[in-house]
């Protein structure tokens, strides 16, 4: 039994890791301050615009083979979580991703790959939590990763997507925003 735990808390480890110098920034969203009403939802009760943001990155470790990004919301009242947008199989030389990009992808490079949300539907789902909540906590993480591609489909869901990107880390970048109705 030590064997397994002490395995599952490696593999754990490994998955959180921080590679020194590996930043995410954005033009769009600033640290620890909230969104705009660009990056909220246009459903479930809001009204948004629903734009992706502009993102930028540098120091991507070593060995990099590919990139994903992932949104999540660890403040969403579900017990797990919400997963605002999962992308991957993003090229290791990509650098920034331009704002607004729609379902069909349009401005992502042509591997890149857009998996199903906690919406249920594939691309950005801005921010959009419970009208009063307390403010909600928007975690934008850019996953280098030791392979050259996610072997999944457009279909896949968001956890599994994150079990492939814990497995395949070299390193991420986390970029928190913050947002309240």
């Amino acid at each position: 039994m030590r064997i397994h735990l002490s395995a599952a808390l490696t593999f754990l480890m490994a998955g959180s890791c921080m590679a020194e110098g590996f930043t995410l920034t954005s033009p769009t969203i600033k640290a620890d301050q909230p969104l705009s009403k660009e990056q909220e939802f246009n459903d479930f009760g809001c009204s948004g615009a629903n734009y992706s943001p502009a993102l930028a990155w540098s120091g991507v470790p070593e060995g990099t083979k590919s990139l994903a990004l992932t949104v999540y919301d660890p403040d969403a009242p579900t017990g797990s979580g919400w997963w605002h947008w999962v992308v991957f199989n993003l090229p290791a030389d990509t650098q920034s991703l331009p704002p607004q990009i729609d379902a069909k992808g349009t401005g992502l490079p042509a591997t890149a790959v857009q998996s199903l949300t906690d919406f249920g539907s594939i691309g950005f789902g801005g921010a959009c939590p419970p009208q009063g909540d307390k403010p909600h906590h928007y975690q934008f993480t850019l996953h280098a990763l030791k392979v050259d591609k996610l072997d999944l489909k457009a279909d896949a869901m968001p956890a599994m997507v994150g079990f492939m990107l814990n497995a395949n880390s070299l390193g991420k970048a986390t970029l928190t925003a913050t947002y309240q109705r």
